[in-house]
């Protein structure tokens, strides 16, 4: 007799020993239907495991977040074996759960996009068949033995310790998996192959180039089809394209990873970075400035040259080792340093944008969201120990403020000390104990991420949400007793003695290169009135009234718009449509009319139109509007 219990308490009784499958049929056929997996003790089992013992059972229905997980895990497996039925020398390696779907690395035959419609085909055979997948536990040994012309699955089975190994059969296929999987094929109702790219065997440039495949799939149709207009809706957003067509950056060979902003580009970076003083200034902050290269010695003392060598740029200047900056922070520490301190100056918030350079891949570069070259708008702050609650209180504010006037929502992560890390256990303690009481002062809910802190401090990661609900790594607050420890800070406290002082490092637009590009997409190109590159373009109906469009253009600069006339002798229809695909907020129709009347036309990237609009109402309207950074375009009332 075995004692089921349910998350609710109820308990369900069986003679025989049960399978996930039979308490979900105990409950209804309904739910038996629509389950996926079972949790015993945390641990997720597939539905047809034996339950031996009494337990507390959890059924995992499509409508749980795992559930998703798992069956794309499935789909994998289901892809691999429809590539074995069509590619007869297909080598597998693995096949891993992705955040929007899953791949499979395997060593074959190039394939394109073109092939995807006979591999989905076979696919969509297996599906049809219901083919139950079922665990089978072999020795080691056994499991050599059987992948002996698997190079690659011999090579996992090999790394593995000694003992028990779990495969996964489906008809005709076997494959080397810890599961669970769902319990048959025909529970992926929607899978589609999305692209194929190339990719290392154990990402080492030394071994095999594999075809890395990937897909997605989804429990019905409809979230498929949302799934492939959301990615639609994504490529229009897609940064790099924008950043072309709209002159705003671009990328070189002669320089990988590292943009190159234009003027248009700049005037928008411009724009980000005086918000950002505005915003930093009124919280309290001063703005310093450090070197980009600095001796090996310096980053020895700081931890970095131990901890993070691989991803620093070296050079020999006079015999003696440097490294370009990947971070700010040993600099933060100098100029805390230069001089001595007084408690009652404390806390002092010190911002910086530095240019630092890391070593990336080359093929993990990724338009401005993954460069080796970027700005961080980093910030030390140091405080007493008293301060601490007060001042990371202080930042989520600032992040809050900053992030809303972009539109932009957020949630909270508090990661924790990884393996890899320098500093005392005490300190560990004390700094993560202050973070964690400063987020429920806060008063927003957080997630803990055990072991995903920074090498010198914990952390708290900002994740912001944006117009396709997609999120974003962008802000952190670290919090380090260590480096002050290890630069020998200090500052005179009320009883005249010398104390270390607590550091915050943070940013809030994170990198911002990356933050740019973020904002790219989110706002699809037609940037708020106040960020845009080019505010207004003036468009005069002839060429004769091409003058006075300058002498308008003057008037308005003055007035400190960013505006642009287009001159050319091309159609107002024309310069008004190419004005629109430029994201340009205002166009300004300029014809004998206005002239005469002293007046402009003003025609919003919404396609809103107000005529007889005189040129004082026109800049008062428009300044106060970008004053006030309002997000939409509804200037002109009534």
């Amino acid at each position: 007799m075995v004692n089921i219990t349910l998350p609710d308490g109820n308990k369900k009784t069986f003679d025989k020993t049960p399978t996930g499958v039979d308490v979900a049929l105990s409950i209804s056929e309904g739910l038996a239907r629509n389950c996926v997996a079972m949790e015993i003790e945390d641990q997720l089992l597939d539905l047809n495991n034996k339950i031996e013992n009494d337990a507390t059972v959890r059924l995992v229905t499509t409508k749980d977040p795992e559930a998703l997980e798992i069956m794309r895990h499935s789909a994998a497996h289901v892809m691999a074996q429809a590539i074995q039925h069509i590619y007869k020398d297909a080598k597998l390696t693995i096949g891993p759960v992705v955040e929007d779907g899953f791949y499979y690395d395997i060593d074959m035959q190039p394939v394109s996009e073109d092939d995807f419609p006979k591999i989905e085909a076979e696919i969509k055979k297996i599906i049809k068949a219901n083919i139950p997948f079922q665990r089978k536990v072999v020795s080691k040994s056994d499991a050599l033995d059987f992948y002996k012309d698997e190079p690659y699955k011999l090579e996992l089975i090999t790394a593995l310790e000694d003992g028990t190994i779990s495969l996964y059969e489906q008809g005709d296929f076997t494959d080397l998996c810890r599961g669970p999987h769902v319990p048959h094929t025909g529970m992926i109702k929607a899978i589609k192959l999305m692209k194929v790219s190339g990719a290392y065997w154990r990402a080492d440039q030394t071994k095999a180039q594999l075809q890395r495949i990937y897909g997605t799939a989804f429990f019905d149709k409809k979230e498929l089809k949302e799934h492939l207009l959301f990615i639609e809706e994504a490529k229009k957003r897609n940064h790099r394209k924008l950043g072309l067509a709209m002159d705003l950056f671009s990328f070189h060979d002669e320089a990988p990873g590292m943009p190159f902003f234009h003027p248009k580009g700049m005037a928008l970076w411009n724009t980000l970075l005086e918000y950002w003083r505005e915003a930093h200034k009124e919280a309290g902050y001063v703005e310093t400035k450090t070197p980009l290269i600095l001796n090996r010695a310096l980053w020895e003392k700081s931890g970095h040259w131990e901890n993070y060598r691989e991803n620093m740029y070296t050079t020999i200047i006079d015999e003696t080792e440097y490294a370009i900056k990947p971070m700010n922070c040993p600099g933060g520490m100098l100029l805390f340093g230069a001089r001595p301190h007084s408690y009652k100056e404390l806390p002092l918030r010190a911002g910086e944008i530095g240019l630092v350079h890391r070593h990336e891949l080359s093929g993990v570069l990724s338009g401005l969201f993954r460069v080796r070259a970027f700005h961080q708008d980093d910030a030390h702050l140091f405080m007493t120990p008293e301060q601490i609650e007060d001042e990371i209180l202080g930042v989520l504010q600032l992040v809050e403020k900053v992030y809303g006037t972009f539109g932009l929502e957020f949630h909270l992560e508090l990661s924790t000390r990884p393996e890899k890390s320098i500093g005392t256990d005490e300190q560990w303690d004390v700094a993560t104990s202050g973070l964690e009481s400063a987020l429920i002062k806060y008063g927003r809910q957080f997630k803990i991420n055990e072991g995903d802190g920074a090498f010198y401090g914990p952390k708290i990661d900002i994740h912001i949400q944006d117009a396709l609900k997609r999120t974003w790594q962008c802000g952190t607050i670290q919090l380090d007793m260590a480096l002050p420890e290890r630069f020998d800070l200090s500052y005179i406290g009320q009883d005249n003695e010398k104390h270390r002082p607590i550091m915050i490092h943070r940013v809030v637009y994170g990198s911002i290169e990356r933050f740019l590009g973020i904002l790219v997409e989110h706002f699809a190109g037609k940037f708020p009135l106040w960020m845009a590159p080019v505010q207004a373009v003036l468009l005069p109906i002839n060429d004769e009234l091409a003058v006075y469009a300058d002498d308008v253009k003057n008037t308005l600069e003055k007035a400190g718009l960013r505006v642009e006339v287009d001159s050319r002798t091309e159609s107002l229809n024309r310069k008004v449509r190419d004005a629109q695909q430029m994201k340009v907020p205002l166009s300004i129709t300029i014809g004998n009319k206005e002239k005469e009347a002293g007046t402009l036309s003003v025609r919003t990237l919404d396609g809103q139109v107000k005529y007889g609009i005189d040129h004082e109402t026109f800049i008062n309207t428009v300044k106060k509007h970008i004053e006030d950074k309002k997000r939409d375009l509804e200037l002109f009332q009534g």
